[in-house]
């Protein structure tokens, strides 16, 4: 998993610097199968076409390309480009103490150099102070002297009007003070790591708030193995600190003393041990009063991207590219299905809304699961397209929220480990049917689907993606149609349900 020898890299200092024992373990890695990570991998790209992107605030510099070059052939062109006077290097290689570092842009100044390091992020952090001092410690080794540094990240408040504005889309903060702090104990810092790292046994160093701060640590599931099902780590919500009740030797569910917990979390490990579910009919009741029909199941599949892919658009904003509807005429009736995905591309917003509009009647109860978010998307349509405002916000007014039964505990099932997540309620509520063995199964793997069907050419392959696009998210208002059911079953099991009209509601 990683390089052998003395030799070390930011990525590896970082990482040392989150846990010692996550960088052993990246050089002796253990003999155990870990899950796959897509995920990284797509963020890799996304961070290599910002870090393209953002050369253009400082142009005309020399790449010191990474693929095709050797590391001693990339550190010796940087020192060609220096010396032959060159005022812009991107990926500028150096190593200093058998430390390998490139750097996004360097640019001369007078007899000096500045830094600018590029991420993703919308915020200076303090890992990213952290790297830059690594860069800078390596730099001043290699007898450049370093003049100021600066953290380049995206600014979430920019628009997108026409082309991408590319000053306007990155912001650039000084950083040189709070990294110079960070210098003096930078040699300290690496012959630790380096001493760490001799040694023959794995270091002992127990789990801990830094295995997911400020990254979420490759070896999770290597060093969280001897935790199980129904432990302290399954709480949900911020009550007890889970960490605190660890150390004490509290672990499984059965020994947490139970007048440390809040309500909620107390309520999960009961229903847990007692493999017990409590329902409040009175609820249930109160939440169905509030439903009218036609009834329509509506779930959204949004992208998100650092890079504003659209005119109208902010970097990470929730851009809808699917939907998913069940609509159901009347109490009693089979759902019907209808649904939208967007070609690769185009902006599918315009099309998406009208479509939505036609599908959905303008007196319809408009039934989401986490309303916050349909609500969400649907009001940045409006003020997107104004002629269409008063249709889109007749609908939002009409929305009702399937959440909430479950998110006031009227129904509570042991096996929703104490979430409210469709994910756990469904196969809680109804189990025949799951998501399981899907080839999407959440939403972060369809946005990711999403914009590996936008890079694929016309074929079997694209076809077979929105085929699973499209199954996922015909799943989510599926689901609600079924949870939906066995709400309506419960109550009726004691009492009957009676549906307002839309004048009632």
């Amino acid at each position: 998993m990683g390089r052998s020898g003395a030799g070390l890299s930011k990525t590896l200092i970082l990482k040392g610097l989150q846990c010692p024992k996550a960088l052993w373990l990246t050089r002796h890695p253990p003999a155990f199968e870990f899950p796959p990570q897509p995920e990284l991998e797509a963020k890799f790209r996304a961070g290599s076409e910002v870090g393209q992107l953002a050369q253009q605030l400082v142009p005309a510099g020399i790449e010191v390309p990474y693929e095709g070059l050797s590391i001693p052939a990339q550190i010796a062109r940087t020192r060609e480009l220096i010396d032959s006077g060159a005022v812009v290097i991107y990926e500028a290689s150096f190593s200093f103490s058998a430390i390998f570092v490139k750097v996004d842009i360097l640019v001369r100044e007078g007899d000096a150099w500045q830094i600018h390091e590029v991420k993703m992020g919308t915020s200076v952090k303090e890992v990213n102070l952290d790297d830059v001092a690594v860069q800078q410690y390596v730099l001043n080794g290699c007898g450049l002297k370093v003049s100021r540094s600066f953290l380049v990240h995206i600014d979430n408040s920019y628009v997108r009007q026409g082309g991408i504005e590319v000053e306007k889309l990155f912001h650039s903060e000084d950083i040189s003070a709070r990294v110079a702090a960070r210098q003096q104990s930078m040699p300290e810092i690496v012959m630790e790591l380096r001493e760490m790292l001799k040694q023959h046994n794995e270091p002992d160093i127990d789990i801990g708030p830094w295995c997911t701060d400020p990254y979420e640590c490759d070896f999770i599931p290597w060093c969280w193995r001897h935790i199980p099902e129904n432990s302290i780590f399954d709480l949900r919500g911020n009550g007890v600190k889970k960490f605190d009740l660890y150390r004490r030797g509290i672990l499984h569910f059965a020994d947490i003393p139970l007048d440390e917990l809040n309500e909620k979390q107390r309520q999960q490990v009961e229903a847990t041990l007692q493999q017990k579910d409590s329902f409040n009919p009175a609820g249930i009741q109160t939440f169905l009063d509030s439903l009218w029909y036609p009834l329509c199941h509506l779930d959204f599949e949004t992208f998100s991207s650092p890079i504003p892919k659209f005119p109208g658009t902010r970097p990470y904003q929730q851009v809808p590219f699917q939907f998913s509807l069940h609509l159901q005429a009347k109490e009693g009736a089979e759902a019907r299905h209808c649904e939208y995905l967007a070609g690769p591309e185009s902006d599918p917003r315009r099309e998406l809304c009208e479509q939505l509009l036609a599908a959905i009647p303008a007196d319809a109860c408009v039934l989401t699961y986490n309303q916050s978010f349909e609500k969400g998307v649907l009001r940045e349509l409006a003020v997107r397209f104004p002629d269409l405002a008063d249709e889109i916000n007749q609908r939002i007014e009409n929305i009702r929220d399937l959440m909430v039964p479950f998110r006031r505990q009227d129904v509570y099932r042991w096996r929703m480990n104490g979430s409210y997540s469709i994910k756990e309620v469904l196969p809680a509520m109804v189990p025949e049917l799951s998501y399981a063995g899907m080839e999407i199964a959440d939403g972060a793997a369809a946005m990711q689907a999403y914009h590996d069907m936008c890079a694929m050419e016309p074929g079997e392959g694209l076809e077979h993606l929105r085929e699973a696009m499209l199954e996922y998210c015909r799943m989510d208002t599926l689901a609600m149609v079924r949870i939906l059911g066995e709400l309506e079953r419960l109550v009726k099991d004691n009492g009957s349900v009676d549906f307002c009209s839309p004048s009632g509601k």
